[in-house]
């Protein structure tokens, strides 16, 4: 059993991606070859933005856009305490503090009253300059944008949306990877629309902002690469991987994400009387990158799985520590609020398998030792 199945997604989408993959080799241009543009015009229509910039992985594409804003030594960015260590990271490596803020236990996500608390908070103490929120939407569901865009603009703050699990996910009418100033995602293989390596993008309605991503991309180009007018990173994605994705896109909109969703809401019925389930807000949709459930405690949880391995039933805890407590901010600028609801989490959650080939067979098969295990207890 594939916690996420790539190679029956490969074998269904053989003939194409192999085709796909034919032509760029045959047409020999293997960087930023038309693929890679046809495919940011693509994700821009279909995201609902101006401009898509492709690059080389997610935590670059967070990287490049908090470099184009200046982001820099005396700043704070908030970020959410229960997420990817990258969403924290890239923010040190500016020189800034990123600011811990605990999550909605139901939604995973950055919460908002805790959001607003941690800002008066950090502008009491006077210590550092807040610049800027990156909401993450987690396992798929986009955060809370429409109180965060609030608090933003109160505090006038710019929102870097980090869909890197993200990608496909709604509010309303509205996808993902179109809140904020900026948004970003990631194409890593396991994500809800992956390549076959790393990748990832940035979204924007903002032309000046593009126009800089896209010269920090090629080492801060400016009429041609060997005119350099700032400070920039090779970011770039591969002409093989555009390719791909441009294959697997067309799949993630005809049937992928119908079918994920699915998956989701049978193990739901399934297992609401048992476990926490995930939760989605009205008029919220999920791309499922990750399905999590909440079990009684740490030990529950913690027998569950080594019950569900023995099984052969793959499962990941996402994520075992709170950002806080990592070692590398241990001695470093990062500030955490009281984010009791992170710790809470890292202790009961589990990832189950979830992707758009899953069987009903082999959900009902999980759901039904889970249960039985729950039972014993």
């Amino acid at each position: 059993m594939e916690f996420r199945d790539l190679k029956t997604q490969y074998r269904i989408l053989k003939s194409q991606i192999d085709k796909a993959i034919q032509t760029v080799l045959n047409e020999g241009q293997f960087i930023m070859g038309r693929q890679v543009q046809e495919l940011e015009e693509t994700l821009a229509e279909y995201v609902g933005v101006k401009h898509c910039i492709t690059c080389a992985n997610g935590t670059d594409a967070l990287y490049m856009v908090l470099m184009a804003w200046n982001i820099k030594a005396g700043d704070a960015v908030f970020v959410p305490d229960f997420t990817f260590f990258a969403t924290g990271e890239v923010v040190s490596l500016m020189g800034a503090a990123p600011v811990f803020v605990d999550v909605d236990p139901a939604t995973f996500n950055i919460d908002p009253v805790k959001l607003e608390a941690a800002l008066q908070k950090v502008l009491k103490e006077g210590r550092y300059q807040p610049k800027a929120i990156i909401p993450v939407d987690l396992f798929g569901l986009p955060a809370n944008y429409p109180e965060i865009a609030k608090i933003a603009d109160k505090f006038k703050l710019l929102i870097l949306e980090d869909g890197a699990q993200g990608f496909g996910g709604q509010i309303g009418n509205r996808c993902a990877c179109s809140f904020g100033n900026a948004a970003i995602t990631s194409f890593f293989p396991a994500k809800p629309l992956g390549c076959y390596g790393d990748g990832g993008a940035v979204f924007t309605d903002d032309d000046e902002l593009a126009e800089k991503i896209r010269s920090i991309r090629i080492h801060g180009k400016g009429t041609s690469r060997y005119d350099n007018v700032r400070i920039g990173v090779n970011s770039r994605l591969d002409t093989m991987q555009a390719a791909i994705l441009q294959v697997k896109f067309q799949a993630f909109t005809e049937y992928e994400l119908e079918n994920v969703n699915q998956a989701a809401q049978l193990y739901s019925e399934r297992l609401k009387a048992a476990v926490k389930t995930p939760v989605i807000p009205e008029g919220y949709y999920s791309s499922w990158a990750q399905y999590t459930i909440r079990l009684e405690n740490k030990e529950q949880r913690d027998s569950l799985q080594e019950k569900l391995k023995v099984q052969g039933i793959p499962t990941m805890i996402y994520y075992p520590k709170p950002m806080h407590r990592q070692k590398a901010f241990a001695d470093g600028e990062g500030l955490a609020q009281d984010n009791s609801e992170t710790g809470y989490l890292c202790d009961r959650v589990l990832s189950l398998p979830v992707h758009p080939y899953l069987e009903k067979s082999t959900i009902v098969y999980i759901c039904d030792e889970i249960l039985e295990h729950l039972g014993e207890e």
